[in-house]
């Protein structure tokens, strides 16, 4: 990925926190890298790299800042919005699956040869998916050593390492300091309590209109699974090693979040999905500044600058949620799913020990297939629809993960019977994080539109919202929040 030089520097010299995680600063003379907003005197030119990633970086030699904490930057944009293969590469190692599976599963989930995934990636990040994975490793076991009591050798293994004296060489090689350092630096703080609970901060690109946010969620809350209350975000997960809960609170400056695992190896995979749910890794002022050329969304822009999408932890429960949703309330939907969630799986006991039932995650596609009819309170041709689906991702022909291929995974869907456009675009917007989806459709999208005084003509709204390229996803958002 080419840099330009002037348009960084300019970047890093007003410390513009717009561009965290789109590029890292190398300074030479002092051998560290940092985000683009380090409060650290501007160093001089000529002493000045610029690196695409935090693992090329790395591989020139230089070690992280310990000021302005460059690992902990938001994600890069462009790796969620971008649909082609280094962005599905890019949302999949941080969902854990080199860790998981080495490179021949990630390169076999892309459908490329390993050479030609490294030579793909090294191209556009400057280091290859074994780099990219260790450098997520060596973040994963900073927040670790940091936020827990975990003993180290505890802690390498969680984070991925093959061996406690790898963690310990990548750790020094990163962060210019040991294991036991680092922990010494952070002495003092609270450390989360109870086993495989942990606590940390999740950067964003501000502005983060959080009561937006948090209604969005609240509006569409399933008991059992997830709730809102008192500005807290909540709900049960499915992790590659287990099940977990997280609890995710926006604040000025970032989402803190408390994350209870089964297994400590899925913390990266974990925050990578609260990161996806919450949009976290956004550019909102290139949104806001595309949806504001519009003047029937100028005035809303103004007044709510930053409204994020928020995405799926579950591409599978998505698509469940849209095709019961199919022609029915929201409410109805609810009543409709917490149904099916009591029949297909039993509620877990609360995490604080007492009688109300704890958080669950959503059921598998497995445990929907096996569901009785009974659990199915909708029309027989919809609750085949849900098992045809349902089957379809169990055996691995639909796949509605992040690293997913968008286009296919919607010809895939709308080839199944009882599948239409809407549903197959609500799925790519959500499950697939598709920033360019518009549901002309939509009878809240109509009623949005209205408000507006746009057309509300599903033909003509479609041909009007091309202005709202790449973006159109964020106008449905903006249209139901006006309807």
């Amino acid at each position: 990925m080419e840099l330009d030089f002037e348009r960084c520097y300019r970047a890093v010299d007003s410390r513009d926190q717009r561009f965290d995680g789109w590029f890292y600063t190398g300074v030479t003379s002092t051998g560290i890298y940092c985000r683009p907003s380090c409060p650290a005197v501007t160093p001089k030119r000529q002493n000045v790299r610029f690196f695409p990633s935090a693992a090329a970086a790395q591989g020139a030699g230089l070690r992280a800042c310990r000021r302005c904490r460059p690992d902990a930057a938001p994600g890069s944009p462009q790796w969620d919005v971008r649909a082609d293969v280094v962005g599905r590469a890019m949302r999949l190692i941080a969902d854990g699956v080199v860790d998981r599976d080495g490179v021949p599963g990630l390169a076999a989930r892309l459908g490329y040869t390993e050479r030609h995934l490294h030579r793909m990636l090294h191209a556009e990040l400057g280091a290859g998916p074994l780099a990219l994975a260790r450098a997520q490793r060596a973040q994963t076991a900073r927040i670790l050593i940091e936020t827990t009591g975990l003993g180290m050798a505890e802690i390498a293994f969680a984070a991925g390492f093959g061996s406690v004296r790898q963690f310990n060489d990548t750790v020094r090689e990163v962060y210019g300091a040991t294991p036991s350092e680092l922990r010494v630096t952070r002495a003092g703080r609270p450390v989360a309590s109870g086993a495989g609970t942990i606590s940390l901060r999740l950067a964003y690109r501000p502005p983060l209109p959080a009561a937006a946010l948090l209604d969005f969620l609240a509006l569409r809350a399933l008991p059992g699974v997830e709730e809102v209350r008192d500005g807290t975000y909540r709900r049960g997960v499915r992790l590659p090693h287990g099940a977990g809960t997280v609890a995710l609170t926006p604040t000025d400056g970032h989402v803190a979040a408390t994350l209870r695992l089964t297994d400590l190896r899925d913390l990266a995979p974990a925050v990578a999905r609260c990161r996806r749910l919450l949009d976290l890794d956004a550019d909102p002022v290139a949104i806001d500044a595309t949806l504001a050329g519009d003047p029937a969304l100028a005035a809303a822009v103004r007044a709510e600058p930053g409204v994020r999408l928020p995405h799926a932890v579950d591409g599978f429960e998505m698509a469940v949620r849209a095709i019961t949703t199919q022609q029915i309330s929201l409410a109805s939907a609810r009543t409709t799913l917490t149904h099916l969630l009591a029949t297909a799986t039993p509620a877990p006991p609360d995490e604080d020990g007492g009688d109300t039932p704890g958080l669950r995650a959503f059921p598998t596609a497995e445990e929907v297939l096996g569901a009785p009819d009974s659990a199915f309170r909708m029309p027989a041709a919809r609750r085949q629809t849900l098992r045809t689906v349902a089957r379809a991702v169990a055996e691995g022909d639909l796949d509605l993960e992040p690293g997913g291929d968008r286009e296919e995974a919607v010809r895939r869907l709308v080839a199944l019977p009882g599948i239409g456009p809407w549903t197959a675009g609500y799925v790519a917007m959500r499950a697939l994080g598709d920033p360019d989806v518009l549901l002309p459709t939509d009878l809240g999208v109509r009623r949005g539109a209205g408000a507006l005084g746009l057309p509300d003509d599903p033909k003509t709204l479609n041909a009007y919202a091309d202005r709202w390229r790449p973006w159109r996803s964020y106008a449905v958002i903006r249209l139901w929040r006006a309807a």
